[in-house]
């Protein structure tokens, strides 16, 4: 998932080190959102249907502390009432790393999305709306929950909307803008606190040949004055995290315009209340709600 951290996330690393757990499915959102700060990526799949288990895989681009992993995973088992799982650590050669992004990052189809890596052509069918992101380009390569919900909800918006101009706050890879450039190829602002996000949508644009519908730039939330030139916005996706969300939210109110409609992701599904209680304060409302793995992604408007 792509987050607006301080942490740069599109380093390379010579070495990287490998956490391996595993958890049951209702803690997936929790441990998600409790070792992204941690870690260069946080992978989940499941390997146990019948009983619901998911293995976790951190990789990370120093030594992790063992204390603190398991330290974290206390509060999560205690928090769901859950055995404490053993953890393993290995360390990984770039080399190794980058073969394995690979083998464990395969092509998603979510709705008409079809998200792939380079590793991976895009999709024959006409009627598929390929766009590559490769895994660990700064955050969003559509594994994740809240990447996958904000796919859908574009696309359910899509089938009865146009949106002339369009902001994504946080955009991390930029995945969402290059969804929403396909789908309404129209003015497009993608925005990021880390300037290597930026960077990495930048070359990602080029990749999926949406550039000309893509500006970027570096914006601590809603301050950068490439914003406020722009006025307001038919749509702002923001997939970011709850804290952020519910700071942000007179100032989403203060950018969108009149008639237009917001994603909000990023939240788990326990904070979906707080979430819309401080939008509901500027009067804005929740209009449709998409949930994968404990994870929430709220259209209002």
């Amino acid at each position: 998932m792509k987050k607006m951290f301080e942490k740069n996330p599109f380093a390379q690393a010579a070495v990287y080190w490998q956490v391996l757990f595993m958890l049951p499915a209702n803690a997936v959102g929790t441990a998600e959102e409790a070792f992204s700060d941690i870690s260069t990526s946080v992978a989940n799949f499941e390997t146990d249907e019948e009983n619901g288990i998911w293995t976790f895989e951190l990789i990370c681009d120093e030594k992790p502390d063992a204390d603190e992993i398991n330290r974290r995973l206390l509060v999560i088992t205690a928090l769901h009432n859950i055995p404490m799982p053993e953890i393993s650590i290995e360390q990984l050669v770039q080399a190794d790393w980058l073969s394995q992004v690979a083998r464990d990052f395969p092509p998603l189809s979510i709705g008409r999305f079809f998200v792939h890596g380079s590793h991976v052509p895009p999709s024959p069918k006409p009627s598929s709306i390929s766009i590559q992101v490769d895994a660990g380009a700064a955050f969003g390569s559509g594994e994740h929950g809240t990447t996958r919900c904000c796919l859908e909800a574009l696309e359910f918006l899509a089938q009865s909307r146009k949106f002339p101009k369009i902001l994504d706050m946080g955009t991390g890879s930029g995945i969402l803008a290059i969804a929403a450039a396909k789908l309404w190829k129209t003015d497009i602002l993608a925005v990021d606190l880390d300037p290597v996000s930026v960077r990495v949508t930048d070359e990602n644009t080029v990749t999926n040949k949406v550039q000309k519908f893509i500006k970027t730039g570096v914006s601590d939330g809603y301050s950068a004055m490439l914003i406020k030139r722009a006025a307001t916005y038919d749509l702002i996706i923001a997939n970011i995290l709850a804290r952020p969300l519910i700071a942000f939210a007179p100032h989403l109110k203060g950018n969108l315009a009149e008639g237009g409609v917001a994603v909000l992701s990023g939240l788990l599904v326990s904070q979906e209340k707080q979430v819309l209680a401080a939008h509901r304060v500027h009067g804005l409302v929740l209009k449709k709600k998409f949930t994968h793995q404990g994870w929430c992604t709220l259209i209002i408007g």
